[in-house]
């Protein structure tokens, strides 16, 4: 359906908005609006198409309103469904009530179609022992194996053999079920139908007429039925039985050559070793006889192991009845035996209806004398003539399905209510991740986290994405989790978390990839500091490891040296005597010590200056200093920091995950953080401030505090600070 460029303030209608996020969202409240929802601009839409998988909503609604069966639901079926929806219930407004059920009393049966699914859920309560009831639930009305229990007829076109009054008819649908195929009928119960029945019936006319022909031209079919099994003989050994005798013939032109053409010793020799059996190739290879010059095929005795079975049943069911009986065939014989069969083998060739040859001439021929292909094509008329009842029986679940399910999936499409109200979760929000001292509601399923993070970094969020695993089971599912609360100090790749899913369910989750943002003021705030102590503490553990690392290797030296003198004893070399250290230089000194002096001297002005400053400020200056020295360092992080959180945005989100978002979904900061809950301490909850295992802290540092307060009070009166401090 095309955008349309309606006015929202068209008097036929009049629109309600409110205001989240950023930017206004419609209000889904009343049937009018409903009704209405069509002439609603799809600019205004909050989402124009969404996936029916990894959302934490009813699949079988989602399948029943994607009339394409796509995996996606777009705006003309959510529309569709709107108004069928409307237009079988009596009062639109119900669909708001949250109705766990479909009342018969809603069903508006003042048209056809309202009084055919009104009679069809009537027809399905009494079919599953409730008559009376005055309501239906969807999975009443889906479980249609029940509801169908004991109905040979059920308006889907496919008959089972049960359908079948005649036992000869219902044996003719189970062969056309074993030759052809077989399908469930909405009972599940297998049958056939109507493209099944006709190509079986046209495999049956068009075997019966092959045979025919058999029967009408002499000299096809020389042994009758038994003509069959003759050539199948003839031709599983012809190929074989030529090449013994043009072998044959080969030794009576060369008699030299019928070494040659015969297995020797060493072809023997070859195979010797070897797994030998009646099968083998190797053996199957060699001639089918002993070949001599014009000598008959034997078909008893001297034959190759591996060809006799096929030998004798040439003999028995082709020889024996065409040429009476003999030990040995010559060439001529074969010749003859050949052209005998000629005619059938001809025949095979055009072989037409083979889908039914296993049921035998007799068999096919009964069938096409029962009239079974009448009676089976009456059943399935009768069959489909029932599908609009039936039919109407789908469509109890889907009204049913739709009167509980289609405000709540618009408040998630036409808006995000469910979502920025924070009365519920949204349905793309699968459940809740705790991690890190903190519990994360906004998390979606993933497929694949690397492709999702190269859209998803778009939405400036911070996310976690999290293998999840249920302990117990095969199930695994990987989520995105938005970290808007707290810092992300202690957040890493590996980092283990428990996510809860919509059902309560428990998944054990670990870290696997994070994409960074920023995630709160507070944090920030503090990320200088945290910077420069992170650093300071760094250089601090290199330089305490350096020093380390030199006192053991200066160790492990002299410790070597004092072995190898202990085991050397008087014998070993003297070492070599070390060198005079330098003479000293004072003048190098000097201009070292003058450099030292100086940086000291610029450090000590440069502190007494800002000191004398600060203690020149009146005293109601001084703490406005010190909140200016701090935003001053903190300020750029927090103003950065401030404008990538208004700019989050959900839309990258979730279409990453296959949504088509309408609009800036924005986060933010105050709506952000309330997706992410921190620990605290519950209202009211006493605690103990004494840690038996607390460490011990010694006052130095109260000492110093005092000796800077002394040394401050001391030089503040000396110089007269505090006398131009406080105006004396």
């Amino acid at each position: 359906m095309a955008a349309q460029d309606n006015d929202v303030s068209s008097p036929r209608h009049r629109w309600r908005f409110f205001r989240a996020g950023g930017f206004d969202q419609v209000r889904i409240e009343t049937a009018e609006d409903l009704r209405h929802l069509s002439q609603l601009d799809q600019k205004l839409w909050l989402a124009l198409s969404c996936p029916t998988a990894s959302v934490e909503f009813d699949r079988r609604t989602l399948d029943l309103i994607d009339s394409d069966h796509d995996g996606r639901i777009r705006v003309p079926e959510l529309l569709a469904a709107v108004r069928w929806a409307c237009g079988l219930l009596r009062d639109a407004d119900a669909l708001f009530a949250g109705h766990g059920e479909l009342p018969l009393a809603l069903i508006d049966d003042s048209h056809a179609d309202g009084a055919r699914i009104l009679a069809s859920a009537k027809r399905i309560l009494t079919n599953i022992g409730r008559p009376d009831a005055p309501a239906i639930t969807p999975e009443d009305a889906a479980d249609v194996q029940r509801i169908l229990a004991g109905t040979t007829l059920n308006g889907d076109g496919i008959v089972p053999p049960s359908a079948a009054k005649e036992p000869e008819t219902a044996a003719v649908i189970r062969d056309i079920m074993a030759l052809v195929a077989a399908k469930p009928d909405r009972g599940g119960e297998a049958g056939i139908g109507k493209d099944e029945a006709e190509i079986f019936f046209a495999a049956i006319d068009a075997y019966l007429a092959w045979w025919s022909e058999a029967q009408n031209q002499l000299g096809i079919l020389p042994l009758g039925e038994a003509t069959l099994p003759a050539v199948e003989a003839l031709q599983a050994v012809s190929a074989k039985v030529d090449d013994y005798f043009f072998r044959c013939r080969l030794a009576a032109y060369d008699p030299q050559a019928g070494a040659a053409l015969n297995a020797d010793a060493e072809d023997f020799a070859a195979i010797a070793d070897g797994n030998l059996s009646a099968g083998a190739a190797t053996v199957a290879a060699f001639p089918l006889a002993r070949v001599a010059a014009e000598r008959p095929l034997p078909l008893r005795e001297g034959v190759n192991p591996a060809w006799a079975d096929a030998v004798a049943m040439l003999r028995e069911a082709a020889v024996l009845p065409l040429l009476g009986p003999r030990e040995m065939l010559n060439e001529a014989e074969w010749r003859d035996l050949q052209a005998r069969l000629g005619p059938a083998i001809g025949w095979l060739a055009r072989k037409q209806g083979g889908l039914v040859e296993k049921l035998g001439i007799t068999r096919v021929r009964d069938i096409a004398a029962s009239g079974a292909k009448d009676k089976i094509a009456a059943l399935i008329a009768a069959d489909a003539a029932l599908a609009p009842e039936f039919e109407a029986i789908a469509a109890v679940e889907t009204l049913a399905r739709y009167l509980r399910d289609l405000v709540p999936l618009l408040n998630n499409f036409v808006s995000f209510r469910d979502f920025y109200t924070r009365r519920g979760k949204a349905i793309f929000q699968v459940g809740t991740l705790f991690i890190d001292g903190r519990s994360c509601d906004l998390c979606i399923a993933v497929e694949d986290p690397a492709k999702h993070a190269t859209l998803a970094t778009l939405s400036r969020i911070y996310l976690l994405y999290c293998e999840c695993v249920r302990r117990g089971s095969n199930e695994k599912m990987t989520i995105a989790a938005a970290v808007t609360g707290g810092d992300a100090d202690q957040l890493m790749v590996g980092r283990n978390g428990v996510f809860y899913d919509r059902q309560g369910r428990d998944w054990d989750a670990v870290v696997v990839k994070i994409v960074s943002h920023p995630i709160s003021i507070r944090e920030a705030f503090w990320l200088p500091f945290k910077k420069v102590g992170k650093f300071i503490g760094e250089q601090i553990e290199k330089f305490a490891a350096a020093r380390s690392k030199a006192n053991e290797t200066q160790m492990t030296q002299k410790l070597l040296e004092t072995g190898s003198q202990v085991i050397g004893g008087a014998q070993a070399t003297p070492a070599a005597a070390a060198p005079p250290p330098p003479a000293f230089d004072a003048a190098k000194f000097a201009g070292i010590f003058a450099a030292i002096g100086l940086a000291i001297g610029a450090i000590g002005t440069a502190l007494a200056s800002v000191v004398t400053g600060f203690l020149n400020l009146t005293w109601w200056q001084i703490p406005l200093a010190i909140v200016g020295v701090v935003l001053l360092i903190s300020g750029p992080s927090m103003i950065i920091a401030a404008m990538k959180l208004r700019q989050r945005n959900l839309g990258p989100l979730l279409d990453a995950n296959g949504w088509a978002v309408n609009a800036r979904a924005l986060i933010n900061i105050p709506f952000g953080g309330s997706l992410t809950q921190l620990a605290k301490l519950p209202p009211g909850s006493e605690r103990a401030m004494t840690d038996p295992f607390a460490e011990r802290r010694q006052p130095w540092g109260w000492y110093l505090l005092l000796a800077l307060v002394v040394a401050l009070g001391f030089a503040g009166w000396w110089y007269g600070w505090f006398a131009r401090l406080f105006g004396g």
